[in-house]
């Protein structure tokens, strides 16, 4: 114990390295924390004694670092012929001080918000618990709604989200590097990932494409995530955007790279695959049954969306023998006084459900929701009573809109929304045919894809069939303690199969 407060004595986790010059010991912290400048080292002149002060900065509460710690310290006075940490201890005000003399102790604290003194020649140094942790009374995710997990959402202060990032992922792997991107209006934009895990091709390739973005501002990391992305003139995103930071820092302790950028509630993670815009975090946290119950259930859902008011299109334009007598009779007694085609009466349709979600987005939220639903149900069935379309085709294109609502990523949604026109109007022109052509060429579209450079359907092209419990399905964290080789993580395995399996029951 030392001094009159109640200091702590913290236990030794590996090798003690003071006493050691100032010099060295920012060349070892800037080692371990490489391409991270939000670490702050500062030297100061004390009663002719070296001081270094260190921290990193978003992790700490600031004012109260200036006015209890930094100012006392610079103004230290000392009746004793040299500054020592028992003259600290005893004298700063503040409760909180411990001794460190080992590198891991310190790493370790660095992280979780602690600002440390090292006095040059002493053999330990000291930290002070000054942390700022990020518990906002924050709004819910707007476009990522889950009833399982933490709620937080990141907001548009980069230092916040840092923040947030930091209190998930403890280690010192985690790398966040900085880049400034914008000629008339730079802003801070980070590359975080874990450099013991993410495959070294794809930091290399991010980081270059970071450097040769060409622009004057990002506004947001939706926009810059289009100028990284490997293709632009396709329907699909080929980065996962998030505003939630436990989806984020999942995908980064995958072997994934992350971004974010200032003054944006999103940040986006690479690379991507079309399955990856069909996973939610919400799968996680349910049991195992449930989370490949409703993965599979997306994947039905994004299919059905997609080829349901073409089929119906066709069926009734070309291919009648498809549909079963009873059924079809219904059908001709519903379109009797339809005097449109079918085609026309389905993009019609679907043109005025475009336009009431489109009218529900841009209204304040409570008028948003009753334009929804009121608009919905008075003009459908005002459509049916002028004869403009059918009853049945109003159930497929809600079923086939709720369908599309399924995915867990909005802009992946819009896009399979969006592969419905084309489809629908080559039914309309050729049937089946047209669908089948429409589909082959989708399939074409897709497979050439990639997403910094990985192939776009992998694991399924190429296939990697030990990865399929990645994709596909979910299974017991107990057979699940590998990272999916498709990403070619430098760690492939998370834990110990054969340990993770164990019943661990009191011995009687």
């Amino acid at each position: 114990m030392w001094g009159k407060k109640s200091k702590k004595n913290k236990e030794s986790k590996g090798t003690a390295i003071f006493p050691i010059k100032i010099d060295t010991l920012e060349q070892i912290l800037s080692d371990k924390f490489e391409k991270n400048p939000d670490l702050k080292f500062s030297h100061y002149k004390i009663f002719d004694t070296n001081v270094a002060v260190f921290f990193i900065d978003y992790q700490i509460d600031v004012d109260k670092f200036q006015n209890s710690l930094l100012d006392p310290l610079v103004n230290f006075e000392i009746n004793q012929e040299k500054l020592t940490n028992q003259n600290l201890l005893n004298e700063l005000p503040l409760n909180s001080g411990s001794v460190y003399e080992d590198l891991e102790s310190i790493l370790s604290n660095l992280i979780i918000g602690e600002v440390f003194i090292y006095i040059e020649g002493e053999k330990k140094a000291l930290g002070y618990q000054l942390p700022m942790k990020e518990s906002r009374s924050l709004e819910k995710a707007e476009t990522e709604s889950l009833v399982l997990g933490p709620k937080i959402s990141f907001t548009e202060s980069l230092s916040k989200n840092l923040n947030i990032i930091r209190w998930i992922i403890k280690s010192t792997d985690l790398v966040m590097e900085e880049f400034k991107i914008g000629k008339v209006s730079p802003k801070d934009v980070r590359l975080v990932y874990m450099k013991s895990i993410a495959n070294e091709v794809d930091v290399q390739t991010m980081r270059q494409r970071l450097k040769e973005v060409d622009t004057d501002q990002v506004e947001d990391a939706i926009i810059l995530k289009q100028y990284l992305e490997d293709s632009q003139t396709n329907f699909f995103p080929q980065f996962d955007i998030t505003e939630r930071p436990d989806r984020f820092t999942y995908n980064v302790l995958q072997g994934k790279l992350g971004v974010l950028v200032e003054n944006s509630p999103a940040g986006f993670t690479a690379p991507a695959t079309l399955f990856s815009f069909l996973e939610s975090t919400e799968d996680l946290y349910m049991r195992w049954q449930g989370g490949t119950f409703y993965r599979l259930l997306r994947f039905f859902a994004m299919f059905f969306s997609i080829i349901i008011a073409p089929t119906y299109v066709a069926a009734l334009s070309y291919q009648y023998a498809i549909i079963p007598t009873q059924l079809l009779i219904t059908i001709g007694q519903s379109r009797a006084a339809v005097p449109f085609p079918p085609i026309f009466e389905v993009l019609l349709l679907e043109f005025m459900l475009e336009l009431l979600r489109e009218a529900g987005a841009r209204l304040p939220t409570k008028v948003g929701q009753t334009m929804g639903i009121v608009g919905g149900i008075v003009i459908g069935q005002a459509a049916v009573e002028a004869g403009l379309t059918s009853n049945i085709l109003i159930i497929l294109v809600a079923m086939s809109a709720l369908a599309s609502f399924v995915t867990p990523s909005y802009l992946f949604g819009t896009s399979i929304r969006l592969v419905r026109f084309p489809l629908i109007i080559l039914a309309g022109f050729f049937g089946l045919i047209g669908i089948v052509f429409g589909i082959t060429l989708l399939i074409i579209h897709v497979t050439r894809l990639t997403s910094l450079g990985r192939p776009y359907l992998v694991p399924l092209y190429p296939l990697r069939l030990k990865d399929f419990n990645k994709v596909f399905f979910r299974t017991p964290f107990s057979h699940n303690n590998k990272r999916a080789r498709s990403y070619r993580p430098k760690i492939l395995k998370r834990y110990s199969e054969k340990d993770a399996s164990k019943i661990r029951d009191i011995d009687e």
